[in-house]
């Protein structure tokens, strides 16, 4: 089983390790926090006597009591945080957005590359069983695709604090945040694995004062069909994402977080699709990296990078196209 250090004590960390050690695809073996109350009190929640913790990042990396990091920190700690990891010869699980900018991106990829180590961005839903239910499905009738609209928007339990100018990290772009950075990127990521790379991008956004996006509609062109997605951090929908096969529709309740699907006749008539579904949502990932590592896997893993690098690419093409500038696209 592969030994396990994590950066972020926060709960996707916790939901992580828990996917981890369910599966047995990776052992919790140390904690980085800025302080060491945190970090004991994550590791303590895994009642484990050998879990070390670390508050300094130069010293968490250079033990030799793990072998892959997951990093969950700010969007915009992830860059140097990784380079570092990557440095010190580790495998590399980052949240999405993996980087801030395509350039952060292309660097981490080629050091990883000399390295000779692996580095993932966690897009979680696109390695899960009702995900390839999806692909599958859109395999069936691609002959008759004619577009898509996804959604996922929901009222973000940092905007309030926003509001009462508090300036959490998740709005700010000094943290590389808004929510087509948070949101948005599950999206873009349905959409880049199910239909490719699109031939335009256009991201018509609400912003913030604080200089980010608490919302937006995002139209990726194709070649003959359109993909809309729509996202916000500021509100709650309860729209279902759609896939048009004419007179056909493919339904998914999130396209963040797909739970059921449906599809309709030409008729209008719905049905179920069976699906299976995990409890732990990021249960399927766990084993794909593990996979991926255990078995020295370069073609999928080439096929991963490949994802990445088309997203990031929307992502800041999408950024630009509306405007939105990073404190760390001052590094480039």
């Amino acid at each position: 089983m592969l030994k396990l250090g994590i950066i972020g004590t926060n709960w996707i960390t916790q939901q992580f390790v828990e996917a981890a050690e369910e599966t047995k695809s990776f052992k919790l073996t140390r904690v980085y926090s800025r302080t060491e109350e945190k970090a004991r009190n994550f590791a303590d929640k895994f009642k484990a006597d050998d879990i070390q913790t670390s508050t300094d990042l130069e010293e968490f990396f250079s033990n030799d009591d793990f072998d892959v990091v997951y990093i969950a920190s700010p969007n915009s700690l992830h860059y140097a945080q990784s380079k570092m990891a990557i440095e010190h010869g580790k495998q590399v699980i980052s949240e999405k957005p993996v980087t801030s900018n395509v350039y952060q991106l292309a660097t981490l990829q080629e050091v990883a590359k000399q390295k000779g180590v692996f580095f993932f961005e966690a897009a979680r839903q696109i390695h899960e069983p009702i995900f390839k239910k999806v692909q599958w499905y859109l395999e069936q009738n691609k002959a008759a695709l004619s577009g898509a609209t996804l959604s996922y928007m929901k009222y973000s339990s940092k905007y309030d604090a926003y509001l009462d100018a508090q300036n959490p990290n998740v709005f700010s772009p000094d943290f590389s945040g808004g929510a087509l950075y948070d949101l948005g990127v599950y999206c873009v990521y349905d959409a880049v694995v199910l239909f490719g790379e699109p031939n335009h991008v256009e991201y018509d956004a609400e912003i913030l004062s604080s200089g980010v996006d608490g919302s937006g509609s995002l139209t990726l062109k194709y070649d003959d069909f359109d993909v809309n997605i729509i996202v916000g951090k500021t509100k709650n929908s309860f729209m279902p994402s759609e896939i048009y096969f004419g007179k056909k529709t493919l339904l998914m309740n999130s396209a963040g977080d797909i739970t059921k699907l449906q599809q309709s006749d030409e008729d209008k008539r719905l049905s179920p699709i069976p699906t299976t579904k995990s409890d732990n949502p990021m249960d399927s990932e766990a084993v794909e990296f593990a996979r991926i590592i255990n078995e020295n896997n370069q073609t999928k893993y080439a096929e991963l990078t490949r994802y990445a690098r088309i997203v990031n690419r929307i992502l800041e093409h999408a950024r630009a196209s509306a405007g939105i500038v990073f404190e760390a696209d001052k590094d480039k």
